[in-house]
């Protein structure tokens, strides 16, 4: 198969399965909505971040700036992600952890910038949250760089939110 052939094809191919990714669900988790049914329920930003994993532009949301103690929620599922004590000023224009509450997160390797990078998200919907880097504070040395707009703070003393079903 020559080049030309191998693109043609290639091209064929997406022009299938890209309507499907559009209005599928994010399979594997065990909250499975299709992209429908997440976009009735998000503000448009958020679902452009969460489920088309779109980036904010830094400086852009207010929980960058949040210092109060309690609790980071997938803004999709209301999953607990991370706990504010693991937050810290990274100085880019996003919230930043050093550490997700065990088991909130999931990864994968996103080459959309051609070189792999790690991409986190919500282990429970899918939702993607941001990108991992090793540039962090210690104990971890990880910097999670997460799109507020993905999250929902919950303030120490106030009830989490019940899941999303």
């Amino acid at each position: 198969m020559n080049r030309r052939n191998w693109i043609f094809s290639v091209s064929g191919l997406m022009a299938v399965a890209l309507p499907f990714a559009a209005t599928g669900a994010k399979s594997g988790f065990p909250l499975n909505k299709t992209r429908q049914e997440w976009k009735r329920l998000l503000a448009p930003a958020a679902y452009r971040v969460l489920f088309e994993e779109g980036t904010e532009a830094p400086g852009s949301s207010p929980l960058n700036a949040e210092k109060r103690a309690g609790t980071f929620v997938c803004a999709a599922c209301e999953q607990a992600l991370f706990d504010s004590a693991h937050k810290y000023e990274s100085g880019t224009g996003w919230p930043s952890f050093w550490q997700p509450l065990a088991g909130a997160v999931g990864t994968s390797t996103d080459f959309k910038l051609i070189l792999p990078r790690t991409e986190y998200h919500c282990s429970r919907c899918g939702g993607h949250q941001g990108h991992i880097f090793d540039d962090g504070p210690q104990p971890t040395g990880k910097r999670y760089c997460n799109n507020g707009v993905a999250l929902k703070f919950v303030a120490k003393g106030a009830p989490l939110p019940e899941l999303r079903t």
